[in-house]
């Protein structure tokens, strides 16, 4: 897995990744939705740059210029609910790709007492193909990650993956790429060193899909 680390340099990234994280900031609900937004966009410029492109000719009212455009076809696709802002910034960019959403939630096994993925809801165009676009705010343990990408594999293989986080732990990323086919781009704003004992990236920003929707009941 090749992995872009975003952040790593200064940019206006990292003002946005800065209030995203500050805890008096993020509870402004529309600000942190927007941030999330914000970033999205600048992962999807920087991930453009190696998509395929086409060469042609735009007429203009004074004459004509050689230029080039997208050819690559991109499904986006959103771990619901907290993937929901990263993905509307994606699309801002990539406004003429076709959408997929899924529901992943963790759940402790009763029995194991250990977390498991579980999926409810999946909606999908094929994805034979096409690029893959993963998107989800926070790549913990990479668990829901590697589900989701399983799942999608029902509607077809997509001829190129890339995911897009805001903020990754170093563990979820080793296990993304262990599970992961070897050409998959990790797309990321920030990287954290570790994970508590709830599996939450620490220091992170908390629950991403509380702090953009509030609690779940």
């Amino acid at each position: 897995m090749k992995i872009h680390w975003i952040g790593k340099n200064n940019s206006l990234l990292l003002h946005y990744l800065a209030e995203i994280r500050d805890r008096e900031i993020q509870k402004d609900r529309m600000r942190f939705r927007r941030n999330i937004e914000r970033i999205g966009e600048i992962l999807s410029y920087e991930l453009s740059q190696k998509l395929a492109f086409r060469n042609i000719k735009v007429r203009t009212p004074l004459g004509e210029k050689e230029t080039a455009m997208l050819s690559d076809k991109i499904v986006i696709c959103s771990v619901l609910r907290a993937g929901l802002p990263l993905h509307l910034g994606v699309l801002n960019y990539f406004d003429s790709a076709d959408n997929a959403f899924i529901s992943a939630f963790r759940k402790k096994n009763p029995d194991t007492q250990s977390l498991e993925i579980q999926l409810e809801y999946l909606a999908s165009p094929d994805l034979k193909d096409k690029v893959l676009l993963l998107v989800d705010p926070m790549l913990a343990t990479g668990m829901s990650l590697v589900s989701v990408f399983k799942t999608l594999q029902q509607n077809g293989n997509p001829k190129e993956i890339h995911i897009l986080v805001t903020i990754a732990s170093e563990q979820g990323i080793r296990n993304l790429e262990e599970q992961l086919p070897a050409g998959t781009n990790l797309w990321v704003a920030d990287i954290d060193p570790v994970l508590n004992e709830k599996a939450y990236i620490v220091p992170g920003l908390g629950d991403a899909g509380d702090l953009a929707f509030g609690p779940r009941l």
